[in-house]
């Protein structure tokens, strides 16, 4: 089941590709310094994980202005998101949960993804958006069955300027 507000947010640490190659972001060393927004997608490369993510990168001041840190986090391996970042011009800061672990901890992933279209490829998350305030406890959380859609932007700004 799905994290909801409330609850403190499960700590992680996982793989991100910076500009001198692979680090480790965790989560906890964030904490406190700023709202942080995890933005869960299915996979890279695909139609509407890659408009999401051009969107937020196009508009990430707004989220900078509501003193909001945004990190995106895929089950992809941090080389396939580095790719995926240059090709489509993704500029926030992208998270490897290859092993699902951030995704099973949240409670967001699906059983089967698309098994009407025979991909049935459990532990990928589902697309969703978390919310933790400064001291490390959820206060949005929104997770979407339909991999076609999107969160709730407003809702999501809304929120940020409340804790800003």
């Amino acid at each position: 089941m799905a994290l909801t507000v409330g609850n403190t947010a499960p700590d992680f640490t996982v793989t991100t590709l910076g500009a001198n190659g692979p680090e480790l972001f965790k989560l906890s060393e964030h904490i406190g310094q700023s709202s942080i927004l995890l933005l869960f997608v299915p996979m890279a490369f695909t139609g509407v994980c890659t408009q999401e993510f051009c969107e937020i990168s196009n508009g990430i001041n707004e989220y900078t202005a509501l003193s909001a840190k945004v990190v995106g986090i895929s089950g992809d391996n941090p080389f396939a998101q580095k790719a995926w970042a240059e090709k489509e011009g993704i500029t926030l800061q992208l998270l490897s949960d290859y092993d699902h672990k951030i995704t099973a901890a949240y409670g967001v992933a699906y059983d089967a993804f698309l098994p009407a279209k025979n991909l049935i490829m459990g532990g990928v998350p589902k697309r969703s958006a978390f919310i933790i305030d400064k001291a490390g406890v959820i206060q949005f959380a929104e997770v979407l069955e339909s991999p076609g859609d999107m969160p709730n932007f407003a809702a999501i700004k809304a929120k940020l300027a409340e804790l800003a």
